[in-house]
């Protein structure tokens, strides 16, 4: 089956990963929806592969540091914490 490809960074300390760019790896299939070699344009037969498979993650870049998710989130519940002891 046909299939994203998605290139990022791995936060090595969260364990998190984001997505820089993402191209599709075509089975080359004729029976796969997505396939450049399709046969059946406006396809709608049951015997054709209508899903992707699963995404596959390339790191091309290692991070030892929080992804800026986790940051947003450490900064939010700390901000929240220092509000609720001010009361």
């Amino acid at each position: 089956m046909c299939h994203n490809v998605i290139d990022g960074r791995y936060h090595t300390e969260c364990g998190h990963f984001v997505g820089m760019h993402s191209e599709v790896h075509d089975c080359w299939r004729p029976n796969c929806l997505f396939s450049r070699r399709h046969l059946h344009s406006g396809c709608k037969s049951q015997s054709c592969i209508r899903l992707m498979a699963l995404p596959v993650k390339n790191p091309i870049r290692i991070s030892p540091t929080t992804c800026g998710d986790c940051i947003a989130i450490e900064r939010a519940a700390a901000a929240t914490t220092t509000t609720t002891t001010r009361s």
